[in-house]
């Protein structure tokens, strides 16, 4: 894969960004995108974090996830400090470009979250009011 050489990465026209060929992501005004990513054996959503082009490239160019810290303002390889490295088996765009569904291996104990469980998404909001969380996991 290689990436577009215009400003946001984005072809001239629409119909060439959603049928076409090329893997031109588009970056949001601060250079970032945001991507989903899934464990590739369960399907679980696992989280959903950020990439710079750096990230995407090291991402693309390694195997290995690779995100953007919007808090540290740096890169950072998943799995760097946890031991949770997440091997790429596919890495897809949505139609217009602007979001990326990476499909990993997780490695060391299977968790992706900062918390210690598996996946990020571990609560959901109770019926009734829609303001109270009820914890899954």
């Amino acid at each position: 894969m290689s990436l577009s050489d215009s400003p946001k990465g984005a072809p001239d026209h629409k119909h060439e960004l959603e049928e076409g060929a090329e893997f031109a992501p588009r970056f949001d005004a601060n250079g970032l995108i945001v991507c989903v990513t899934i464990d590739s054996a369960s399907r679980e959503v696992l989280m959903v974090a950020y990439m710079n082009r750096l990230a995407l490239d090291k991402t693309i160019e390694t195997g290995d996830a690779h995100y953007w810290s919007r808090s540290r303002q740096s890169l950072w390889r998943k799995g760097d400090t946890s031991g949770q490295v997440q091997r790429v088996v596919s890495l897809g765009v949505d139609c217009d470009q602007d979001a990326l569904l990476l499909e990993v291996e997780p490695g060391g104990d299977g968790k992706a979250c900062h918390t210690g469980r598996k996946s990020c998404f571990y609560r959901r909001l109770e019926r009734g009011d829609g303001r109270r969380l009820v914890f899954l996991r």
